[in-house]
Order: structure tokens, then sequence, then C-alpha cells
């Protein structure tokens, strides 16, 4: 798995266990996993400080952030007894709008979800997946630019499906960008913690918030990521859930019967297409497939990130990208920071040997072809033949490009 699929799971996981414990009163713990939350998110931007949508991650900091404050406003001290306001909190309604500061704040976590400026993303930077970008050009970008030419409308619900780390969040900003439009990232945890209220009214108050901000000439993208874990289709639903699918649905049939009023679309992303129940599949006309990068893809993905780093120019571009066949766009950007570091520790290594100053000037030596190569026979593809196929089986049944 690649590093950033990695530790993106990871501040997911610890940011699902601590709604749960937040939901018990087990307020202590859940701070605990809030922090290690923000703590793998932080790592994933300074690990990779040029991703085009580390905006969305530091937002996402901020709200879990808000949430730690929000949770150290209430004793810790009965994690498992009705939560109860400490004696120093101040009520909420002393709180000035947007506040963070000891006790749960509404309105102010909702509006961290919002970029107020369009993500810097063009089309180029999204390597390959040209059957994709044209039908984003199809559903968003023509209708945005010319929604007079529609007379039948267009799709304003989108699902993009695909094995991870594959691009379909940077697909999803870059069609932000290119209609120059606001973009609103919703994580799951911001949508069912309990502080904002109940789920169906965070489902509710999130649609509102961003048909605020939509108008004919001001476009807005909703994505929601990993959209089977809220709305996916399981046997085990509890009344809260049911309610929040439901209410989801009708804010989605709204928008769809908005007609030319509003430029406002929603946008899903899943690794697991075969999770959503037919409801949701029908009110997402346009359902995209985010395969694995091409050969040619690969070619250029490795091109992209080996001109960020001291190579060889006979770097052999075209036998790389066959010895890759199966990977990942994440992971082949791995397998070049990888192949980076390790150049780096071998210049350390030998410079701390010989007790040189690594300041003085040296400077490591030429990646080549062959250091790729031995870590490539090291570094295993993230998504193995039997996610390909049902990907596969599930297109021919559902697709809808």
């Amino acid at each position: 798995m690649s590093a950033v699929v990695e530790l993106e799971a990871i501040a997911s996981k610890y940011a699902a266990e601590a709604i749960r414990q937040e939901e018990t009163g087990a307020n202590g713990m859940a701070v605990a996993n809030y922090q290690r939350a923000v703590d793998a998110l932080l790592k994933m931007i300074q690990l990779f400080p040029e991703n085009p949508i580390n905006t969305v991650y530091k937002d996402r900091c901020s709200v879990y952030q808000s949430k730690i404050n929000s949770l150290r406003g209430y004793d810790e001290s009965t994690p498992n007894s009705d939560v109860r306001p400490r004696s120093d909190a101040k009520p909420t309604h002393d709180m000035k709008p947007g506040s963070t500061a000891n006790v749960p704040v509404r309105g102010g976590e909702m509006d961290k979800m919002i970029l107020k400026e369009k993500p810097n993303v063009s089309w180029t930077e999204v390597i390959g997946h040209e059957d994709a970008k044209r039908a984003l050009r199809e559903s968003i970008v023509y209708p945005t630019r010319r929604p007079d030419l529609f007379t039948l409308g267009w799709p304003r619900g989108i699902l993009l499906y695909g094995p991870p780390g594959c691009g379909k969040t940077l697909l999803a900003a870059a069609s932000a960008s290119e209609i120059q439009g606001d973009f609103i990232n919703v994580d799951a945890a911001s949508v069912m913690n309990k502080w904002l209220g109940e789920a169906e009214k965070n489902v509710s108050k999130l649609f509102t918030m961003a048909r605020g901000y939509a108008s004919k000439t001001n476009p807005v993208i909703m994505l929601i990521d990993e959209v089977d874990s809220l709305l996916g289709d399981t046997q085990s639903e509890n009344g809260g859930e049911v309610r929040v699918k439901n209410q989801f649905l009708t804010e989605m049939d709204g928008i769809n019967s908005k007609g030319k009023d509003i430029q406002m679309y929603v946008m899903a992303a899943t690794n697991k297409p075969w999770n959503l129940d037919w409801p949701f599949l029908r009110r997402f006309t346009k359902r995209i497939y985010i395969p694995l990068p091409s050969l040619e893809a690969r070619e250029n993905l490795f091109s992209l990130y080996i001109s960020k780093i001291k190579g060889e120019n006979s770097i052999d571009l075209k036998k790389l990208s066959a010895a890759t066949s199966g990977y990942s766009a994440s992971d082949i950007k791995d397998i070049c920071q990888s192949t980076q570091l390790q150049i780096i520790d071998e210049f350390f290594e030998k410079m701390d040997s010989q007790k040189k100053d690594i300041a003085g000037g040296s400077q490591p030596r030429n990646i080549t072809t062959k250091d790729f190569e031995d870590v490539i026979t090291r570094r295993k593809p993230s998504v193995n033949d039997a996610m390909l196929d049902r990907y596969t089986k599930w297109t021919k049944e559902f697709g809808a490009l």
C-alpha cells in the first residue's frame, strides 16, 4: 500500500474509533485517537509537501483539532458516564461565532470543510485517465460554461470508483479548479460526530451550506470520500444509519430537481462500489471507473517524479513502466521516493564513515535505472488481480461513464 493511502487510512481509522468512543462518553480515549489521526495527517503532509491536495488534509486536521478542544471542555474523569460540562467550562452561548475553545462548536466546524480558495490543481497534473477527464468535462465543465446548451439537464451526482491511490480525489480537485469553483471535502467523522447534532441533521446542514455557496455564477463541487463507509449497504444498520441514508437521498433528489438554478455537483469516491445500494446508485447517474495507470501513463508518472530528483539522463523510463504493471499512481510515486531515500541514505553513510561534513558541498550520486529496479523488486503493488476482477465485473454491471 502506498504511503499516502496508508497514512490516510490510518487517520480515518483513528477518527472512526474516536467517534465510537465519544458516543459512549469515553472522552479521554476519543481525544487520544483524534490526536493520532491529526499526527498521521501531519506526517503525510510532511512527507509529501508537494501533494496538491494537502490543503484538504490541513482542513481535516483543523476539524479534528476542534473536536479535541471541544472534548477537553468536558469532564474526562468519568469516561463511561453521561457527558457533563466541567465547572470551569463556559456555556455555549458565551462563545464567539466560530470559536473552538472548550466547548463544541457547530457552525464553525462545518465551515472548515470549505476550501475558500479553489484547489490549484490542473488537468495536466492528473496523469492519464483521459476517459474520466472527458466524462467530467461533459458532466461538469461544459454545463458550467454553457448551461443553455443542455436542454435536458446534466448529471449532478457523479461517482468515482476504483483501486486506492489512482487519483480519485485529485480528479475531483482538478474539476473544481477547472470551473474556478468552491471545493467542499466531506469527512465522514465530521458528519457523524454527535457534537454537531444528529447525523441526519448534519447531512442537511452540509447540503444547505453547499447550496448557500452555489449559484448560477459560482459553482460548487462537494466530494464525499470513502462514501461506502457512510452510505454502504450493510445488513446490520441501526436506525441512525438508515436515517442518514434517507436524508442523503432526499437531499440528492433536491439537487437533481434544481435544473439550471444552481451550479452544484456532488461527487462521491469509493474503493468499494459493490457496497453501495441501488437507491444511491440511481442518484449518481455518472459512475466513472478510475483504473490503474496504463503503460503510457506509468511512463509519464515516472518522468514527472524523476524530473524532481537528481537522476541520470539515461534512465530507461520505458523499462521502468513495463516493470510496474499493476501498480497504482501512488505506488509509482512511492517507488521514486524510496529510490531517492535509498541514495540519500547511502550518501549519509559514506559521509559519516569518512567523517566528512555533509554541509561541505558534497552531493549524493545520480540515481540510475538499476536503483529503481532494485526498489521495484522489493515493492509490491497495493492492488491484486482478485480486486481488479471485482472492479471489472462491477463496471460491466453498473458502470455509466
